[in-house]
């Protein structure tokens, strides 16, 4: 969880406390509620497979990035609180850092070894939440998922938690002109027998990848169709759109 600093451990206990009593409390007020419905109307957001976000356990929700609009538009549509990790500049930013904290989300160190963050990351899904990572590490420029980083793996790998892969389309195209946006959940992948190592690692991540680029296919289709309801096809079976 997020640290923060206080003269003296029984003070920085008490605060630690309090905070993570108002998490909940923010998230469904601000969260789900300002930032939700801003999200659902003027992204007209649309969400596919919510309901394979598992609604309890510790798990990784594995996603694509291209805007500032995603973590507003997966929270959203998750039918749970998403701990975030967030890059530490993020959490600098005046207003937007103590908007983030405020919802729990954690720091990390972009492109360094930041043991500490890992920590945090694996003790967030240990204590039975719902960790956020975008695996780019970074928005992305050029319209389409780029490469992904290991660290969404090395969580799920460790803790023995699964991963749900989830992608986000049109994101990129919005800038407050109520352009659509739409995401959509995979199945939960398992990576139990996966060696805790650089090779486990990375076979881990690009099958991860590899189905998140899957969903962000699906929703290109379903926007050239107009959006209509739908799943999501399952992992394995071929991806058509009627």
């Amino acid at each position: 969880m997020t640290e923060i600093h206080v003269a003296g451990q029984s003070g920085g206990m008490r605060n630690g406390a309090l905070r993570d009593a108002l998490v909940p409390l923010v998230w469904w007020t601000f969260g789900k509620g300002l930032v939700g419905t801003l999200a659902w109307t003027a992204a007209r957001l649309k969400a596919y497979g919510r309901e394979r976000v598992p609604r309890d356990g510790g798990a990784v929700l594995a996603m694509n990035h291209f805007s500032y609009m995603d973590p507003a538009a997966f929270g959203a549509a998750c039918p749970r609180r998403i701990v975030y990790a967030a890059k530490i500049e993020a959490h600098r930013a005046p207003g937007l850092g103590q908007l983030i904290r405020s919802h729990g989300t954690l720091s990390i160190r972009r492109g360094e070894s930041d043991r500490d963050a890992l920590r945090r990351m694996r003790e967030t899904v240990r204590a039975n939440h719902l960790l956020g990572m975008f695996v780019e590490g970074t928005r992305q420029r050029s319209g389409v998922p780029g490469e992904a980083k290991p660290g969404a793996a090395m969580v799920a790998i460790q803790e023995g938690v699964p991963i749900i892969p989830a992608a986000v389309y049109g994101s990129l195209d919005w800038n407050w002109n109520f352009k659509p946006v739409s995401v959509a959940f995979g199945e939960a992948m398992r990576f139990y027998d996966y060696p805790r190592n650089s090779r486990g690692y990375r076979q881990a991540t690009e099958e991860v990848m590899a189905e998140i680029q899957r969903l962000w296919v699906f929703l290109g289709e379903m926007h050239r169709l107009g959006r209509p309801d739908g799943m999501p096809p399952r992992r394995g079976f071929p991806l058509t759109v009627e």
